[in-house]
């Protein structure tokens, strides 16, 4: 243990040495840096995949859930994607340096903000190896050194990618140190670097809730969580119904098992029984188990072929992760809202429904980081918004809410222009 602890503050301080260059590094070395990474992932992918493999399978054999499973996994096809989604970050524009709300007072003094990097942020995650890849190059593309600290299921993979970035910011001239992978699995490593203040400005956790709530609990240094997503879709009495059924299938099937898949559709009563069998039939092809309250039960229990089981208190507010969905059939809008408010996590919730009025009152409303009138929550993505990749979702509201991306890991100081005033 003193071993790993040595090596995390080694590493921790070599971070904080780069990150006073990083601060002030060019555009032009970080885009190259970020590029060299997109090659590396195509050109290493056999190497990245055996890696990953070695964990899987033993992730598998220890009895992880399908979930993790899936977010463990890589593949040619998630490689590629991870790739495609560096080159964006490396086209999207510098944040350092930006110069924003500049005004002139009536003392002639000029004022306004500039942003700057964070300094050092540190990542502790869980299962997911392509966060290395994208925490890595959002933190470093604004300015930022980062300590990586993943989970024991993904050291393998993580250490692959990891090794992959480092040569590739090497190799463009960037700082040594700019990206730290802590390769030491031990638990108490993560108590240790909670109590860095003086090193990492910010931590980030993307796990479960217990992680989270390890982390939230015990940092020295401001933490930015997220991550755990309840997700609700309120099918109203003017939706149109073929589209709400395309939306609510793309919401829970098209990757049942991440943070901003369906969990739970709320259903106007006045459309219930056209539009239920209509979403159960289609679920029903993807083997999606549905959790009904009774009024839904009683439309769908004489359809054949549907995996049915009466809802408990239990199915609300629970994120599944899974090919497992809740309905409830409510009386009005302003049921569907109350039920959100109680059982929602902050994540993403969506509205159906042809009615202006409606949609708005939903998007004003509804307290989560994204909001949707009329399309599927799995769009909250760094890379579905235009941002590249990002370093989590977050769900609380300072200093960031919803997906984290360049300008959310950086902060401003104010500039101040005089021609020599004094204050009277």
């Amino acid at each position: 243990m003193k071993l790993a602890v040595k090596e995390l503050e080694q590493k921790a301080k070599a971070a904080k040495a780069a990150s006073k260059k990083l601060a002030f590094l060019s555009t032009e070395i970080k885009n190259k840096a970020l590029l060299n990474i997109a090659e590396a992932l195509i050109k290493g992918q056999d190497k990245i995949l055996a890696a990953n493999k070695v964990d899987y399978e033993q992730a598998k054999a220890s009895g992880m859930n399908e979930a993790m499973l899936d977010r463990l996994m890589l593949s040619p096809s998630r490689l590629e994607a991870m790739s495609q989604d560096v080159k964006t970050v490396a086209a999207l524009p510098d944040p350092v340096g930006e110069i924003f709300e500049m005004r002139t007072l009536a003392n002639g003094l000029q004022i306004g903000k500039k942003r700057v990097p964070l300094g050092v942020i540190g990542a502790i995650y869980e299962s997911r190896p392509n966060v290395t890849i994208d925490i890595s190059s959002l933190c470093f593309k604004a300015g930022n050194a980062v300590i990586l600290r993943g989970g024991k299921e993904a050291i393998n993979s993580n250490t692959a990618l990891a090794r992959a970035a480092q040569q590739s910011c090497l190799e463009a001239g960037m700082p040594d140190g700019t990206i730290q992978f802590i390769e030491s699995t031990e638990r108490a490593l993560v108590n240790h670097m909670l109590q860095m203040k003086g090193i990492i400005d910010l931590i980030i956790p993307r796990g479960g809730a217990g992680l989270i709530k390890l982390i939230s609990e015990n940092a020295t240094m401001p933490v930015v969580t997220g991550g755990i997503g309840v997700c609700h879709t309120y099918v109203d009495k003017s939706a149109d119904l073929n589209k709400a059924t395309a939306i609510v299938y793309n919401a829970k099937v098209q990757r049942p098992t991440v943070c901003n898949a369906l969990d739970c559709v709320l259903v106007h009563k006045q459309i219930a029984k056209d539009y239920l069998p209509s979403i159960a039939k289609e679920w029903a092809k993807a083997n999606v188990e549905i959790h009904c309250d009774e009024r839904a039960m009683a439309i769908l229990n004489s359809i054949p072929s549907l995996k049915l089981t009466p809802a408990t208190d239990e199915d609300w507010g629970k994120e599944f992760l899974s090919l497992t969905a809740a309905i409830r059939v409510v009386d009005s809008l302003d049921e569907a809202l109350e039920h959100i408010e109680r059982y929602g996590s902050g994540h993403s919730e969506a509205i159906i429904t042809e009615d202006y009025s409606a949609a708005m009152r939903f998007l004003n409303e509804v307290d989560a980081a994204c909001v949707y009138a009329n399309a599927s929550t799995r769009f909250t993505d760094g890379a579905q918004f235009g941002l590249g990749a990002e370093i989590g979702i977050s769900t609380q509201k300072f200093h960031a809410r919803g997906p984290m991306a360049l300008k959310e890991v950086t902060s401003y100081k104010w500039i101040i222009f005089g021609s020599g005033q004094v204050r009277p």
